[in-house]
């Protein structure tokens, strides 16, 4: 079980970075997409949807290391103002209800790319870029953030991590 949470933190570990790699070349692009159009009055072809897919695969791809960095917008309203008990079933059905939401949304994805793939369909623009690449970051970063889902339930079942991270032994 070690090995497997220290596994998935790795890979979210990964995924932040590739996200915060996907989102430099985007702007990149933008400032690419600005010289060319403003500095040398040429037509830009491929940019725009290049920045468009790769903010959305940053979007998918790097959900998993929000869920471990705990970057995500959080109302912890209720979880403050219950004790230690309640916190933790609380914790667990959030963890569960989300890893369920994500599971079906990663299926749905994956029928989605499988889709763009088997019927070779590409965009509508003069790039005519090939959809299954920008489709295939929704089932991955879903996946990836399923596993770490899983290694946040294992976490609070065994008590290594705090429900909402708020400490066990501060009063109700």
């Amino acid at each position: 079980m070690d090995f497997f949470v220290r596994a998935v933190t790795l890979l979210s570990q990964i995924c932040g970075i590739i996200a915060g790699a996907l989102i430099a070349a985007a702007v990149f692009v933008v400032c690419h997409m600005v010289f060319v159009r403003y500095v040398l009055n040429e037509t830009t072809i491929w940019q725009t949807d290049f920045v468009t897919y790769s903010l959305i695969a940053a979007t998918f791809i790097g959900s998993p290391y929000v869920l471990l960095t705990r970057g995500h917008v959080n109302v912890d309203v209720l979880p403050i103002y219950l004790k230690p008990r309640p916190r933790l079933w609380l914790a667990l059905a959030a963890a569960v209800l989300s890893l369920v939401f994500c599971l079906t949304l990663m299926v749905l994805s994956f029928l989605l790319f499988k889709e763009a793939w088997d019927k070779n369909w590409v965009s509508f623009t003069m790039w005519r870029a090939r959809l299954w690449i920008p489709y295939s970051s929704m089932p991955i970063g879903l996946c990836i953030l399923s596993l770490q889902y899983v290694a946040d339930i294992l976490n609070l079942v065994t008590g290594r991590a705090a429900p909402f991270g708020i400490d066990p032994g501060e009063p109700a």
